[in-house]
């Protein structure tokens, strides 16, 4: 099979389409006939030595796919309802930029009625991530406010429409003008460009004071001590990335008189069982809101597989709104 391979760490130009021999689905798993691939900022990490690869997945980049079942473990499938021929999309924890991959069971889940390999391929990285850490850990309920820090990523655009549909405020911060406005388009209650404005600042003014009840941070650093500063009591601010640095000081204080929470994630080596559970409440929850339209994928460009490097530059250029997507 043709894959895309980190031939080397560093620049985008180190990913080059060389060809590796097709994977072989074992017990639990199902063979994916790949049609696009989800480009994320982990696969960038990934290719700078920043994210090391779990112990026993794959080193080909890429942790989520759209396809056709090509073969598996009959047993698992037909537990979960799926069959030879079906159109999936998965969750991965590696492998996912190739022609073929091979992916628990449990990971997969049904391409929503409608939608194109491309859409379907931009759903899973992003909704696991969002679904395990806004409403699993952090908890978020009906008539609660989240601000997302980034809203316009892929992980912004999934948590504006997903929180929205749960009935919660959304406040995000943006970029620029432009990234502001596709955020308000998408259903967001109130965009902050954060390059033009204090964020904590504008989260005061917006919430009269009473501050956030949940924050989604890709970013940490120098944002925390402010994050603490506009959350509200018995408030939660849970990381899924550090993109602004690992240390921060903040008022400890604060945490104690407004009973905060302070707590984060990574997914991709969490277990099968863990990553299951997720893909069961989804399927659940939130499918049946991309079935009806209420939840859109977001999609900003599309790259061959062969342009893997084009659709990594565009991803750290930072001028994307929406996923990347890789076809094959």
């Amino acid at each position: 099979m043709k894959a895309v391979e980190i031939t080397s760490y560093g620049a985008p130009d180190v990913l080059r389409l060389g060809e590796r021999p097709d994977p072989v689905a074992g017990a639990g798993e199902l063979l994916i006939r790949v049609a696009a691939s989800g480009v994320n900022r982990p696969d960038v990490l990934q290719r700078t030595g920043n994210y090391p690869v779990p112990p026993g997945a794959s080193d080909i980049p890429g942790l989520e796919v759209a396809g056709v079942i090509v073969s598996g473990d009959a047993a698992a499938m037909a537990q979960a309802n799926l069959k030879v021929g079906d159109r999936i999309c998965a969750l991965v924890a590696g492998g996912g930029y190739a022609e073929l991959c091979v992916a628990p069971v449990g990971q997969c889940l049904p391409v929503p009625e409608g939608f194109s390999d491309i859409e379907a391929a931009s759903l899973p990285e992003t909704f696991f991530t969002v679904w395990s850490n806004v409403f699993d850990r952090a908890r978020l309920q009906k008539g609660e406010t989240l601000l997302i820090q980034g809203g316009s990523s892929g992980i912004g655009v999934t948590a504006i429409q997903i929180a929205k549909a749960m009935g919660a405020t959304v406040i995000v911060t943006a970029g620029s003008d432009e990234k502001c406005a596709a955020c308000l388009k998408l259903g967001a209650d109130h965009a902050i460009n954060y390059k033009t404005a204090d964020f904590a600042e504008e989260v005061k003014t917006i919430t009269a004071g009473k501050g956030v009840n949940v924050i989604l941070d890709m970013v940490a650093g120098s944002y925390v001590a402010r994050e603490i500063g506009c959350l509200a009591e018995d408030g939660r601010l849970v990381f899924i990335a550090v993109q602004g640095g690992t240390k921060a000081e903040f008022n400890a204080g604060l945490v104690l008189r407004k009973r905060l929470t302070i707590t984060g994630s990574t997914l991709r080596p969490r277990s099968v069982e863990f990553k299951t559970a997720i893909a069961q409440a989804l399927r659940d929850k939130v499918w049946p809101l991309l079935a009806k339209g209420r939840i859109k994928p977001v999609i900003h460009s599309t790259f061959a597989a062969a342009e893997a490097a084009q659709a990594h530059a565009l991803m750290e250029s930072n001028q994307h709104i929406g996923k990347i997507v890789l076809t094959w």
